[in-house]
This record gives C-alpha cells, structure tokens and sequence, in this order.
C-alpha cells in the first residue's frame, strides 16, 4: 500500500465522561455525542480541518497550519461554553490536545510519533481545556493574545525525552512575546548539604531543608516542590539545569550547613535554572536559636529576587517561630528525618522523637501535626484504624487550638474525616482550608484528590492530582492513582496510557505490573496481562498481595487467590484481617455468598474499608444484591453501577 509523509498539526479530541455517561443514561449520551459531533465538525470546516476518523467520542483531525489548528481548537472550546452556559441540558466538556511533527498517511489513516504524543498530549488537557506541544507554541505565540501556560516538563508512555506542553487559556488577554510560564515562580529546595563534624548532625541538614520548603510555601505566589522529590537529589551530581528541566523549575535553592554545638554556619545560595546566574548567596555564622530567623530571612530574600510580593498575612506566618524551645525544635527535626525512612527502621523513632517533642514543648502545634499525620498515614498499614484514629484526633485537636491557621492540622482533619470519620463532606472543607492556607501542601491536594475520586467527581480528581504532581513530580504514588481515576471514569484507553508510563517510569515497582496488568485484563488483552503478573513478584505487603491475587485470578489462574483466602481465614482466628480484603479476595474467586459476609463484617466496624474499594469492577458480581447497596446506604456512597467494559480484575 502507497504511503506518503508530510509536516501537519494534529489534533485529538475527547469527550468527557461520555463512558460513563452511557452507562447511566444510553440514549441521552449519544443525543449529546451527536451534538458535540455537529458542532465539531462545523468549526473543522471552517478552519480547513480535515477529519481523519472518529474516535468514538472524540476527533482525529489533521491541519496544513498550528495556528488554524490552534484557533480551531479554542473555538470549539468556546462555543461549547457558551452552549454550557445557555442549557439546562447535561454540559458537553472536551478536552483538546495539538502537536505539530511528522506524519505518514496510508490508506486514509495517519500514523507516527506525532499522532502518539498528540493522543497522549489531549489527555493531559483540563476537562473544557487545550494543550499544546513546544513545536505548535513556536508557530503560534506571537500571533494569538491567548495567555500559555508551561507545565513542567512531561513525560509521556513511549516517548524516550520529555515533551514540553502548555495550556492554552480560552480567553485573548495582553500578551508578552515572552510566554508566561508556569515554571516562572516554582522553585526547589536542594536538600542542604551536612558538613558538620558530627555525621549524626545529618538529621539537622535534612530537618532544615523540609523547614526551609515549609516557610517558602507560606510565600503564596510561590509554588515550592515537596520533599518527596527533591530528596531524590541528595548526594548527586546533576547540574542545576538537569534539576530545573526535572522538577519544572525556574529557581533552585542550594547550600550546606555545619552545626557544631550550639553555633550554626549555613550556606545558601538562590540559582537561576535557566542561565545559572546567582540571584542572591549569603552565608549565616549564626548561634542555634537564630535558626528562625535565618528561614525568615531566606524567605524575604528569596521573595524579593523573584520579585513577589509578601503580604501582610504572609509575613505574619513567616516571622511566627514555631517554638521556644531549642531542644523541642531538634527533636522535631530528628522526627521528620526518621519518619521519612523506611517504614521498619524510621517509623517508630520517628514517633518516639515527635512526643519528646511535645513533652519538651507542650505549646509545639508543628509536633502535634506531624504525629497525628504519621499515625493517619500508618492507619490500616502498620496500625489498625480502632489505635490510631482516637492518637490522631486527640493530637490533631490540639495542633489546631494552638494553631487554627496551620495547613498541616488542617490536612490532618480532612484525612482523618476522610479515613476514620468517613464525614464527605467534613473532609472536603478541610482540605480546601489546608490548600487555601498552603497552596503548595502537595499532601492535601492528594488527600483531597483520594477523597474526590471516592465520591467519583473523577474530573476533579484528576485536576487535584495533575497538581499534586506539579508540586511533587518524582512522587510516584499520585501518578499510579491517576490509572486508577481514569480506569473508574470509564476511560480505559486513557487508564491504559497511564499505567504503561508508570511501568515504564518505573519498571523496579511490582507495583506497576500490576496496576497496568489489571487495566489489559479489562481490556481483554489477557496474554499482556499474564505477563505483567508474572513481572510483579516477590513479597509485596497484604494489600498488595490481595491485588496481585485478584490480577491472577483475572487471567484463569485463581490459585494465589485461594492460598490467601485459606491463610487468612486461620489468621482471622487469631488476628485482625482486613474484612474487605477478604471481600475482594471472595469476589475474584466467584464466591458470591462469602464475598458478601465478609462485606457485611467490614461495615460493621466503626473503621470499614469498603469505601476506597467500592468501585472496583471485581465487586460487580455482587453489586446488585442488596447487602450491597445496603453497604453504600449505611457509608453515604453513590450507588455506582459497574464500570466495566469486559471482563477484568479491580
């Protein structure tokens, strides 16, 4: 067959929630399909689009010119707004994604690496949203007044470098020929070199990185990456604009500290990632309890070299010392250092070092936050919800009463409304204040992201999460969460994307296997999900071994499954066993009747699991019957139908 290749803008378009939309309501889906189609297909007229293929809800279109592809693009945006804005009838969302490269056509089809990143670049979209690729930025920035907005870089499923993308806003606002950048005012905190005689002082370098990223984050035009990322970089040789390129930054905070005794010299210099030039370096021979004001000053410096401005409440915080106590303060930081170990060998010390804290300063709002934290992240792991709930809620109490405007009490309430409460809507104000007090507390937008995809807001959700990754990159977890929104929104091809970049990102993780293993097995792709089971082995932990057992059962081999539910039953015998899991467990083997007892056990605790693993299909055998639907009666759940679109594993 003929082919021939050429230069052209691509552009996919999606339908929002059309899957699942269908699902609920068949025939009012496709009258809303066919609108969309009509309107859509107007506009490519218009601007010389030419349709490739439907997607199914969604277009594959070509254009000999970026910018007609970009105007197309917003028009179809706006006009669907304005239609959105007019009816009482269910809104119509797209999300739109454009790349501009090199394309081969045989018959009437197109093919390449630019229609893959186009694909992968659409989803990347807000729901009503636009993104467009560096290539098609190029062509069209000094010629549309809309404002772009650079993500940090990205990494796409099958695409070796990452790809530099921008949202395009709807509206024509006043424009620089420079574009404004999302990476403008984001920074990373390196993690502070120990240089102290003592290589025990180690916990100090590191308790003050996390302090100095805390009281930047107080900045509120600021976007600071988390800890969980830029710890990644410590000890390592890569230069300022690897790191920058990496995190999506624009500024990098470095430096050392020597302790020695109670006298502190602490080196610290503000390094533009782009042209690695100085803003500002200083170093501070300071004694140990002017430890504040040395991140008070760093923030006003920092502030002032990237040209924001502190306002009145910001400077309050900023100046506010957490503590007194000198002894109070190192024991903290001791505790953040050890809970950010391994859960085996820092945990516990972690713990320990957190109420020594408050034992030496009863007034220290920060500890009681940090431990009631720590308790609600172990709950249901290492310590069972009906211990740690009752420690989390007395110390998240207290934080707050000394503390009203801490954003890390306030996350703490949200989660432990979220886990132990399971209070909706309880949870949901109190990360909106956590966020509100912090934008960058890239923990509560998790936390609120989990509690969004709960109550199966999924758009919300994976809005919650692109921020959470903004704000900690390297941070896999919210990246493996974003398969699972997708999967339950009825996107699988997007859910399949997802999965595949993780496992690839991070091929070490048996998690991965196993999160891309279950979407291939809906997918009916059987034989790619067997391998993805026989790649995620050794000993993974009770919950993870659940889901592996669930993915064998999946593809015809349910004996892991059948070994779990006989070890398990024994242990119930003598200790607490997870009743969902053993609810999964029943489903994925077909055992209807013991799936639902172990369910009904569940709910009767005062801490049910049930509610972070409602959705998953496994449970769709059971769905209907009533003890199920008298399961999401009794946790104010929706009554969701079953996501799937063949037979699969979650």
């Amino acid at each position: 067959m003929a082919s021939t290749r050429r230069l052209a803008a691509i552009m996919f378009t999606d339908m929002v929630g059309f899957t699942a939309s269908a699902q609920d309501d068949e025939s009012g889906a496709l009258k809303l399909l066919r609108e969309q189609e009509t309107l859509v297909r107007a506009l490519l007229t218009q601007f010389h689009g030419r349709e490739i293929k439907s997607t199914g809800d969604g277009f594959l279109v070509e254009f000999d010119s970026a910018l007609q592809g970009v105007q197309c693009g917003l028009e179809i945006l706006l006009r669907l707004e304005a239609r959105n804005s007019e009816k009482t009838a269910p809104p119509i969302r797209l999300r739109v994604g454009l790349h501009l490269g090199d394309v081969e056509e045989r018959g009437g089809d197109i093919f390449g690496d630019a229609v893959n990143i186009a694909s992968r670049i659409e989803r990347l979209a807000p729901p009503g949203g636009l993104c467009i690729t560096g290539p098609v930025f190029d062509q069209v920035r000094n010629k549309l007044p809309n404002r772009f907005d650079k993500m940090a870089p990205t990494v796409l499923a099958g695409v070796r470098l990452p790809v530099s993308v921008y949202r395009v806003s709807l509206t024509g606002e006043p424009h620089s020929p420079a574009p404004v950048s999302a990476t403008e005012n984001r920074l990373a905190v390196l993690p502070l070199a120990n240089i102290s005689p003592d290589p025990k002082d180690e916990y100090f370098a590191d308790g003050l990185t996390e302090e100095l990223i805390s009281a930047l984050s107080k900045i509120r035009e600021l976007r600071v990456i988390a800890r969980s990322s830029v710890m990644q970089y410590k000890a390592g040789t890569k230069s300022i604009a690897q790191i920058g390129s990496e995190l999506g930054v624009s500024s990098v905070l470095e430096g050392s500290v020597r302790k020695s005794g109670n006298r502190l010299r602490i080196t610290l210099q503000l390094i533009d990632a782009t042209t690695q030039e100085h803003s500002w370096a200083d170093t501070y021979d300071r004694e140990l309890d002017d430890v504040f004001a040395i991140q008070t000053d760093v923030a006003e410096r920092t502030a002032g070299a990237l040209r924001l401005e502190i306002l009145g409440a910001e400077r309050s915080s900023i100046h506010k010392k957490p503590t007194s106590n000198l002894e109070a303060y190192e024991l903290y930081l001791k505790g953040i250092h050890a809970a950010h170990q391994s859960a085996l060998e820092g945990i516990a010390p972690g713990i320990k070092f957190f109420e020594e804290a408050i034992r030496k300063d009863p007034a220290f709002s920060l500890a009681y936050s940090q431990l009631a934290n720590t308790y609600l992240v172990l709950a249901g792991d290492t310590i069972e919800h009906r211990e740690a709930c009752p420690l989390a809620r007395t110390l998240t109490s207290k934080a707050l009463e000394l503390d009203p405007n801490s954003s890390e009490a306030h996350t703490a309430r949200g989660n432990l409304a979220l886990q132990c409460d399971l209070a909706w809507e309880v949870a949901e104000a109190e990360f909106k204040q956590a966020i509100a007090l912090n934008p960058s507390n890239a923990n509560a937008h998790f936390w609120y992201a989990m509690l969004l995809r709960v109550l199966q807001r999924f758009d919300e959700a994976l809005e919650e999460l692109t921020t959470t990754v903004e704000l900690d990159p390297l941070w896999g977890l919210p990246k493996l969460w974003r398969t699972g929104v997708l999967e339950e929104s009825g996107d699988l091809a997007g859910a399949i994307a997802s999965a595949e970049e993780a496992r690839d990102r991070e091929p070490q993780n048996p998690v991965t296997h196993i999160d891309l293993g279950y979407v291939y097995a809906r997918a009916g792709r059987i034989s790619e999900a067997r391998k993805e089971a026989e790649l995620a082995s050794g000993d993974l932990g009770d919950l993870n071994e659940t889901t592996r057992a669930i993915l064998w059962a999946a593809v015809g081999q349910p004996e892991e499954a059948l070994r779990l539910v006989s070890q398990r039953e024994d242990e119930a015998k003598i200790r607490y066993v997870k009743p969902v899991s053993m609810a999964l467990l029943y489903a994925a083997l077909g055992d209807r009747e013991n799936a639902l007892k172990w369910l009904e056990r569940d709910c009767q605790s005062p801490y049910s699991g049930f509610w972070l693993d409602y959705q998953r299909p496994v449970f769709d055998s059971i769905r209907q019957e009533p003890g199920f639907r008298s399961a999401l009666e009794r946790l104010n759940l929706p009554k969701t139908e079953s996501h799937t679109t063949s037979a699969g594993p979650r």
